[in-house]
């Protein structure tokens, strides 16, 4: 049976891969992760990687979804 999370908003984080295509990273998920060719690709492997963390029932009892935020920084230049 299908859990329903509305409109549940998850960060993740992307990045190019050394040997190609894209790795992504549910944060707020431990052990939540996934990779594609692109980054359309990526992006749609995280959202099922995602809801399989969130679904299976073994996964579920020792999923703990953790508050993550993003936050900017301003260098001021010092590094440019």
């Amino acid at each position: 049976m299908k859990t329903l999370y509305h409109n549940r908003i998850f960060p993740v984080i992307l990045e190019e891969d050394e040997t190609g295509g894209y790795v992504v990273i549910n944060p707020a998920i431990e052990g939540c992760y996934s990779q594609g060719e692109t980054i359309e690709e990526a992006l749609e492997n995280i959202k099922e990687a995602t809801e399989l963390c969130l679904e299976e029932p073994a996964q579920k009892a020792q999923t703990k979804i953790r508050n993550i935020s993003l936050h900017l920084i301003n260098l001021n230049g010092k590094y440019a």
